[in-house]
């Protein structure tokens, strides 16, 4: 018989008696669960490490970085609008205003705050193309160039009247990241219309290219200064004044916090700072001179056919400059807004070149214009005295070359007075390269004589583009034309020919160093700046570019030569004047096929000079036949201003 406790486990049942401990027995197939010291351990440091993790990640989220999350949580329902500064305006020497702020309005978006979904930033592009009637590529192009300022406006189309630019705002109502702004347009004065403010006509005047005219910044202009707190949206000093003295005029923005909804739509205003008006710039120029000026070179060159000429009233006692006219010349309020692309390439082709500031940018052979500095420094260095004379019998013979005089049969017996007076080449052959047993100057001493009266270098005149022109030496020939120097170009650059280039601010220099007795002034167009809320004013101080000392009697011969032009030479034009001036004419060859630039340059009244005039009309031909009578006339008219005036 099986045995009956076969199928039941088997199993042991141990009696324990009250107060007696029996000893489980040790029995190796027991299933249980053993939680040691060591892994309670374990454990626990494992936990801990958890939560000191948690808790520096919860420092570093909330301590160390709390403050830029917060922001950017702000950013969501918050953002800084940048209140635009009123430009400051620009005024002439005697408080006409040149300038004017007008309101207006731009469209604008904020690439923050467009669609990330491009397919639904390409509808928001299409609806905007048809607002206001833009190429869709023309906006996506502007969008992935100023992408990177990505919270900041992006101007996608400026001067928009009141009419347009509230039925676009109300379209664009839906459309995340588009913004109406408001801003400011320039314009400028234009004193060939009938009202000052009316700019309906396009006629150019010479006062652009100093005033210049603001723009919208450029990628390579927002690069630079973006860390300075320009905007994508802003304009900027593009040429000119508004240029040269953008920090002043610009001002300092302010700041707006508001509150904006989920398409970045502004809802209420936050917090508000003033922005800081630009300061105001006064000139020295007089406007009523300039369009004098203007207009009495205009009338010249429409009446002999030519195209260019230049012209600057300068004081000869501070440097300032009273008028400086380029023509033709261009409408900067064709640029004010943005400029119409077939204009701007109307301005670019003209083969006359209005947009270039010939004044100060022109280079050009100086003709006789430049022989009072080659007179002074023959009589500094011993070369000549006042009474040393030459006889010009037409011009002198070095081998096969014949270099002439002007007059043909000579002017004869001539001393420095006379030479400048009539312009006499020989005396200047003599005194610049010698001639026979005669030593003149050289190359060498000339140069270093024109360098002291401003040429071959710039003056420093507050407005960009000036050139420093070309005093050719030895070096220079031999590292241009490969030849070297010879008497004959010596002779040349003695009269102003050969290689020798210089503006007409130049010789505007060299005039006034003359008239002043000695002085070479840095040119300039400041006068001082004006705080327009408290008045407060802080004036330029001329300044003086050399330290040369010019020898005071060899400036008053040099004087007494010029003023003998007025009175008997080639600018007698002059000489009926009510009071005295003292002139040099000159012609500067520089293309045999075309005819001669033609320049004059003066001083008046010759005792107490207040006024330089220096005319250089480009290929006029003689210098006292077209030149000379436009000063003629500007003094004529100048003599009456003056006392009806001051």
């Amino acid at each position: 018989m099986a045995n009956r406790y076969e199928w039941v486990e088997e199993f042991i049942v141990f009696e324990q008696p009250i107060g007696r401990q029996i000893p489980l027995p040790q029995d190796k197939n027991f299933v249980g669960t053993r939680l040691t010291n060591q892994i309670a351990h374990y454990f626990f440091i494992a936990l801990l490490l958890v939560f000191v993790l948690i808790f520096f990640r919860l420092f570093y989220l909330q301590i160390i970085k709390g403050r830029e999350y917060r922001a950017a949580a702000e950013g969501n329902r918050q953002k800084i609008i940048q209140i635009f500064a009123e430009r400051g305006l620009i005024f002439d020497a005697n408080g006409a205003q040149l300038t004017k702020n007008i309101p207006n309005f731009y469209l604008a978006l904020v690439p923050q705050e467009l669609p990330r979904d491009l397919q639904k930033r390409e509808i928001l592009i299409e609806k905007l193309s048809g607002l206001i009637n833009q190429n869709k590529e023309e906006i996506r192009q502007k969008i992935k160039e100023y992408g990177s300022y990505s919270h900041k406006s992006v101007v996608i189309q400026e001067d928009l009247d009141y009419d347009t630019a509230l039925s676009i705002l109300i379209a664009s109502s839906d459309l995340p990241g588009i913004e109406i702004q408001r801003g400011s347009k320039r314009l400028y004065y234009n004193y060939n219309s009938n009202s000052v403010w009316d700019v309906a006509t396009s006629t150019p005047y010479s006062l652009s290219l100093l005033l210049g005219y603001i723009g919208k910044l450029n990628q390579s202009d927002l690069a630079s200064l973006y860390n300075q707190g320009y905007l994508a949206s802003d304009n900027i000093g593009k040429v000119g004044i508004e240029k040269s003295y953008e920090k002043e005029l610009r001002g300092k923005y302010g700041k707006k916090r508001v509150e904006v909804d989920a398409g970045g739509k502004e809802r209420a205003t936050l917090a508000e700072e003033a922005p800081i008006s630009g300061e105001h710039v006064y000139l020295t120029i007089d406007v009523s001179l300039q369009k004098k000026l203007e207009d009495l070179i205009s009338v010249v060159l429409k009446n002999n056919e030519k195209k260019r000429a230049s012209g600057i009233v300068l004081d000869p006692n501070t440097g300032g400059i009273l008028a400086i006219v380029n023509l033709p010349a261009f409408d900067n309020n064709d640029f004010s807004g943005g400029i119409n692309p077939e204009v701007y390439k109307n301005y670019l082709e003209d083969e006359n070149k209005p947009l270039f500031n010939r004044a100060i940018s022109g280079l050009f052979p100086s003709g006789s214009v430049i022989k009072p500095a080659i007179a002074y420094a023959a009589l500094q260095e011993g070369i000549i005295t006042n009474q040393t004379t030459f006889l010009s019998v037409g011009g002198i013979q070095v081998g096969d070359w014949f270099f002439p005089d002007w007059l043909a049969g000579g002017h004869g017996l001539t001393d420095v007075k006379k030479s400048l007076a009539s312009s006499v080449n020989t005396f200047y052959y003599y005194i610049g390269g010698g001639y026979k047993d005669f030593v003149g100057l050289g190359v060498d001493l000339i140069g270093k004589y024109l360098k002291y009266f401003g040429f071959g270098q710039k003056l420093g005149i507050d407005l960009l583009g000036e050139k420093s022109g070309l005093v050719p030496s030895r070096e220079w020939k031999v590292a241009t034309t490969g030849e070297r120097w010879y008497v004959g170009d010596t002779y040349n650059l003695s009269i102003g020919q050969g290689g020798l280039l210089v503006t007409p601010l130049q010789i505007s220099s060299l005039t006034a160093v003359i008239a002043n007795g000695g002085t070479l002034f840095q040119p300039h167009l400041l006068n001082y700046f004006e705080n327009p809320l408290t008045k407060k004013q802080e004036k330029f101080i001329p300044k003086k570019i050399n330290s040369y000392s010019f020898t005071d009697k060899y400036l008053f011969t040099v004087k007494a030569g010029m003023t003998d032009c007025v009175k008997y030479g080639s600018c007698r034009r002059l000489a009926s004047l009510p009071f005295s001036v003292a002139g040099k004419t000159g012609t500067a060859q520089w293309n045999k096929n075309k005819s001669n630039h033609a320049w004059f340059t003066s001083f008046a009244p010759v005792d107490e000079p207040e006024i330089v005039v220096t005319i250089l009309v480009e290929e006029g031909g003689e210098g006292g036949s077209i030149a000379a009578p436009i000063a003629y006339e500007f003094y004529k008219w100048w003599w009456g201003y003056k006392k009806r005036n001051f």
